[in-house]
């Protein structure tokens, strides 16, 4: 008789987006034994394709999303004090116009338009202002500020606005940098004890003797794995796993919705950022990006075909364009943009007529097996600002199969780099510029902005720019790529530029082509070392 296999792992979990990367660093940190499995480079979809706001979503107060917006509030403030290198406080303008409207099917607007027929659709002054006041007081805020008022005819935010826009309100919310914060929740979770296996698909998984068999394919061939639960946190092929890797039947799915952005030149001097409300119902914003742009975005457009193929398209492009020119004096057209990125929301498919109606809650589906072992569980929807708290309701879940896991610990915790106060941001670029003279104003702030306190880790004593190696183009250095590869899972020059910095926007093709020869370079000198 065979001995009982014994399990590599206690959660096995697929999937390298937000949704993973949180599970398995709060799993890890509870002391339990976490492998993750990403097919391609961490934050490679969704993950990095959002609009980069921690934010309540002042939108969803009018689907009566109460409890997502509390929970998403109570959030900004907890993530700011863990993250203060990689995200921090905006303000955001909102200017109101009579000509605002309602999506039709809201529950807002539906009440509305029985209690006051004559608004036909109109999002009115009142109601804006009732739900900052909602937005304001919901989550205990503390370090943000509150609303204010505003007379755009005279205030310098109203500047590049159009002159039919005299009033607004100016509120708060959260900048965060995505795809880094899915990768440094993949550093701390290894550094306490995880595995993570990116460029790694998962095959095939079943059940088998009380445990969960996993197949994987990666860089050293076919490997098996044993774990006691499974979590899949696949984003947009949550629905791919359950019934083509763990061939499962499950009546669950998720509704896949495509949200597309732009980038172009700056389009004005301040740092606020713009909330636009569309005469369909529709908003979206404008927010400075990387020092020399503006983003814009996002779009809420049902998606088909396969979620890795999503792409802005020329409809949404100028949709983008013609909206944000409702507003601003000076037209956004076509020619202006510099890059689009998009992404598929994988939301839980709740029977909503449009995708902007689809909740953004997230759904933790749990499986078990049979007589209750190897249990499954599937993760839907869920945003970026909630991920902690979806990470600590997973392990609520799975907690009845893990007696010996600790309890929730990643509250204000700080991630790599991010072990200094919330306001302390110009102190360490004091202390930074002090110790490395050499450094521009820019680089420093974006090196301070992009690796918190571990910044002087990647500098390890350099007296000059020489020091750093070969310089790419924008700031980026060759000692700065080598930590990238080495500390944060960077493996193409595309991780590098559009992923773990936002570098490629600031690069010539040359560039990008030189620093793509150079990791190639290096991957075949580590290779033959081995």
């Amino acid at each position: 008789m065979s001995a009982p296999v014994r399990p590599q792992a206690d959660l096995f979990i697929i999937g390298g987006g937000i949704n993973g990367c949180g599970i398995a660093r709060d799993a890890a940190g509870r002391g339990l034994a976490v492998t993750l499995a990403e097919m391609g480079d961490l934050a490679q979809a969704t993950s990095s394709a959002s609009t980069k706001l921690f934010h309540g979503g002042l939108r969803y107060l009018e689907f009566f999303e109460f409890r997502l917006v509390r929970e998403a509030l109570e959030e900004r403030e907890t993530l700011l004090a863990a993250m203060p290198h990689i995200s921090w406080p905006m303000r955001f303008v909102l200017p109101w116009s009579p000509d605002m409207r309602f999506e039709a099917d809201t529950p807002t607007s539906r009440i509305l338009s029985l209690a006051m027929p004559w608004l036909r659709g109109r999002r009115p002054a009142w109601l804006i202002r009732l739900g900052l006041f909602l937005y304001d007081n919901l989550g205990g805020r503390r370090i943000l500020p509150g609303t204010r008022r505003l007379d755009l005819s005279r205030d310098p935010l109203g500047k590049p606005l159009k002159p039919g826009f005299r009033r607004g309100w100016e509120y708060s919310d959260c900048w965060v940098q995505d795809s880094r914060l899915v990768v440094l929740n993949a550093r701390d979770a290894q550094a306490r004890g995880a595995t993570i296996l990116t460029r790694t698909r998962v095959t095939h998984a079943e059940r088998a003797d009380g445990l969960w068999r996993i197949t994987t394919e990666g860089a050293g061939g076919t490997r098996i794995h044993h774990a006691r639960a499974l979590v899949n946190a696949g984003g947009p092929w949550v629905e791919d796993v359950i019934r083509n890797v763990a061939h499962i039947p499950s009546a669950e799915g998720v509704r896949l919705v495509r949200g597309s952005h732009i980038v172009v030149p700056r389009l004005y001097d301040h740092d606020r950022c713009y909330f636009f409300q569309g005469t369909d119902g529709r908003i979206i914003f404008a927010i400075p990006f990387e020092e020399d742009f503006t983003l814009i975005g996002t779009t809420d457009m049902d998606h088909r075909g396969p979620p890795g193929e999503a792409r802005c398209t020329e409809e949404e492009r100028d949709y983008l364009c013609a909206f944000a020119s409702r507003y601003f004096t000076r037209p956004v057209t076509p020619d202006q943009v510099v890059w689009t990125y998009s992404g598929v929301r994988p939301l839980y498919d709740d029977g909503a007529k449009s995708a902007t109606a689809a909740t953004r809650d997230y759904v933790l589906s749990l499986q078990d097996g049979e007589a209750g072992g190897a249990p499954l569980l599937n993760v839907f929807g869920g945003k970026i600002t909630t991920y902690r708290r979806l990470a600590e309701g997973a392990l609520a879940r799975l907690a009845p199969y893990f007696p010996q896991a600790g309890g929730d610990w990643t509250a204000r915790v700080p991630l790599p780099g991010g072990d200094f106060p919330v306001d302390g941001v110009e102190d360490l670029l004091a202390q930074l510029q002090a110790r490395h003279p050499f450094l521009s104003p820019r680089l420093s702030r974006r090196l301070v902005r992009t690796y918190g306190t571990e910044a002087f880790l990647l500098l390890d004593g350099a007296g000059s720019m020489a020091a750093l190696g070969c310089d790419f183009g924008a700031g980026l250095t060759e000692a700065e790529v080598i930590w990238l590869i080495r500390h944060e899972f960077a493996a193409t020059a595309e991780d590098i530029l559009w992923r773990r910095t936002k570098l490629g926007l600031h690069m010539t093709e040359a560039q990008r082509r030189e620093l793509a020869a150079f990791v190639d370079r290096h991957h075949a000198a580590h290779s033959a070392a081995e």
